[in-house]
């Protein structure tokens, strides 16, 4: 039987990704996620990536640009984006939190 891991998210390591922006890490072998805590400047600038990414609003709201679509993700609310599709996001509210979920894993963010 594989090794099971207990975790709690205040425990977890920080790690800067962008603009003041973190994340902290929870991976398995094949499947992984990403709680991403915007930081004083609520952008994560326009980018694409070969990962299949499904993101959910835990707390605040973000301004979702996904190609050409545009919608505001409130509490609760996520977005599905396929590989290589151009996104962005802005935090609307301080204390934004957002979950994404990856596949294949994003070793940048291990």
């Amino acid at each position: 039987m594989k090794e099971v891991n207990f975790y709690k998210i205040k425990d977890l390591k920080p790690k800067e990704v962008i603009n003041g922006s973190t994340i902290k890490t929870v991976a398995n072998e094949h499947t992984m996620f990403t709680y991403f805590e915007f930081g004083p400047n609520p952008m994560m600038p326009k980018h694409k990536h070969p990962h299949e990414q499904i993101s959910l609003v835990l707390q605040g709201s973000v301004k979702m640009t996904v190609g050409e679509q545009v919608k505001t993700l409130k509490v609760m609310e996520g977005v599905v984006i396929p590989p290589n599709i151009e996104h962005e996001a802005i935090a609307l509210e301080s204390d934004t939190k957002v979950l994404d979920v990856w596949y294949p894993l994003r070793k940048d963010y291990l």
